[in-house]
C-alpha cells in the first residue's frame, strides 16, 4: 500500500513521493476509459499521483460506455471514467442496461470533470440556413443507431427549439460523432449532435462549414423544455472549441460533466476516499496537463446532480469543506431512487415475463412514480 497525508499532498509535492501516512492507497489502481480525452486526463492524473505517492494508475481502454461498465461490474477495474450512458443510463437501467443480463446499476459518483471548456449541442451545416434550434424544422438530423443516449440529447435540443423528432427528417447514422460529422460535411444530412471538439473542427473546415445554434441562458421556457427531456444538462458558455475559438464572442450552450468518474456501491470506501482526496489535492500538479482537465477542480463540482456520491467521496468532500446538508439530503434521495429501481428489477426477474423490454419499461416507470421520483428516458 502507498500512503499519503490528507491535506498535505500539495505541500509535499516538491518533497518527493514519500508522504506521511493518513490515507492508504494501493500500489496500483485502475480506471476504465473509452474516449481519448478521458484517457489523456487519466494519464495526467496518474502522473501526479505517482509523483506524490508512488502509486500507479493504470488506464484500461474500453470500446464503449457499456464495455467500461462491464469492466467495472466484473471488478476488472476500480473506477470507470464514463459519460451519461455509463452513469445515468446505467443507474436507470435503460437502453443497453435494460437487457436481462444488466439491469439498473448502483454506480456511485467519485468526482467529475464539471467545467470542461467546450459545449455539446447540435452541429449544423453552414449552408442549411439555420440560426436557431427552431430553424431545424424540416432538416435532416442524425439518428445514432448505436448511441441511444445521444438521441435523447438531440431530442432535448429540439425541444429547446419547440420541436420534436416528427418535425425533422431522421437520418440513421452508425457509429459515433465522427461518421455523423463526415456525413454532414458530405451533404448526406444537415445536423448532428456532437461535442465542439477537434473532430467537429475538421467538419467546420469542410465545404459546407459548421454553425452551432446558441442556447440562450435567459430563455427560461426553452431551458425548461430541454431539461424536461435531459435533466443532466447545465447551461455553459464555451471558451474553446469550434463554437468559440477564434471568435471575440463566447458561445452560450449547455454541457454535462465529462469524464464522470464512478465506482460500484460496494467499492471500498477507503479506496474511494483516497482517490477523491488525490483528485482534489493533487489538482495543482495536473492542472493544464491535458485538454479540458481543469474541470476536475473541487469548487465547481455539481453536488446536486443525478447520480449519488459514494460514501468515500462524501467523506473526502466533507474534509475539503464543500459538502453541505442540502447535498446530503439530495444524495440520500438519489440512493433511495437506486434502491427502488433495484427492487423493481429483482421483483420482475422473479416473475420472468415473456416480453422483458415492455415489462421492464412499465415496471420501472411504476416504481419511480410510486417512490415520488421523476422518470427520465
Amino acid at each position: 500500500m502507498k500512503t499519503f497525508a490528507r491535506g498535505a499532498i500539495a505541500a509535499c509535492l516538491l518533497a518527493g513521493p514519500a508522504l506521511a501516512a493518513d490515507l492508504e492507497f494501493p500500489s496500483e489502481v485502475s480506471w476504465a476509459t473509452y474516449h481519448p480525452m478521458a484517457a489523456q486526463q487519466a494519464r495526467a492524473i496518474g502522473d501526479a499521483l505517482h509523483a506524490a505517492s508512488g502509486a500507479t494508475l493504470h488506464v484500461q481502454p474500453g470500446g464503449s460506455d457499456l464495455a467500461n461498465a462491464g469492466l467495472l461490474r466484473d471488478g476488472a477495474v476500480d473506477f470507470a471514467a464514463t459519460a451519461v450512458a455509463g452513469s445515468i443510463a446505467a443507474q436507470e437501467g435503460v437502453f443497453d442496461f435494460a437487457a436481462e443480463d444488466w439491469g439498473p446499476q448502483k454506480v456511485r459518483l467519485v468526482l467529475a470533470n464539471t467545467d470542461e471548456p467546450i459545449n455539446f449541442g447540435i452541429a449544423v451545416a453552414g449552408d442549411a440556413g439555420v440560426e436557431t434550434y427552431a430553424d431545424l424544422k424540416g432538416k435532416r438530423v442524425a439518428w445514432y443507431t448505436d448511441l441511444p443516449v445521444v438521441n435523447v440529447n438531440t431530442e432535448a435540443h429540439l425541444a429547446y427549439g419547440g420541436l420534436g423528432w416528427d418535425d425533422v427528417t431522421r437520418v440513421e447514422v452508425a457509429g459515433s460523432f465522427g461518421p455523423a460529422l463526415n456525413a454532414l460535411r458530405d451533404g448526406q444530412l444537415d445536423a448532428a449532435f456532437a461535442g465542439a471538439n477537434e473532430r467537429s473542427r475538421k467538419a467546420a473546415e469542410g465545404p459546407r462549414g459548421l454553425v452551432w445554434p446558441p442556447v440562450d441562458p435567459t430563455d427560461t421556457a426553452g431551458l425548461k423544455r430541454l431539461e424536461a427531456v435531459a435533466p443532466y444538462f447545465v447551461p455553459h458558455t464555451a471558451t474553446e472549441g469550434p463554437a468559440a475559438a477564434g471568435s471575440a464572442e463566447q458561445h452560450p450552450g449547455v454541457h454535462y460533466p465529462y469524464p464522470i468518474l464512478v465506482a460500484r456501491e460496494d467499492t471500498d470506501a477507503g479506496l474511494v476516499e483516497a482517490m477523491t482526496t488525490a483528485l482534489i489535492e493533487l489538482y495543482p500538479r495536473y492542472e493544464g496537463k491535458a485538454f479540458g482537465i481543469d474541470g476536475w477542480a473541487v469548487d465547481p463540482q455539481q453536488l446536486l446532480w443525478f447520480v449519488p456520491y459514494h460514501d468515500g467521496a462524501v467523506a473526502a468532500l466533507k474534509e475539503a469543506g464543500v459538502w453541505t446538508d442540502a447535498a446530503q439530503a439530495h444524495n440520500d434521495r438519489l440512493v433511495a431512487r437506486q434502491e427502488a429501481l433495484a427492487a423493481a428489477w429483482a421483483a420482475l426477474k422473479a416473475e420472468n415475463p415473456d416480453d422483458w423490454q415492455a415489462a421492464w419499461e412499465a415496471r420501472r416507470h411504476a416504481a419511480l412514480a410510486d417512490g415520488g421520483f421523476r422518470p427520465v428516458f
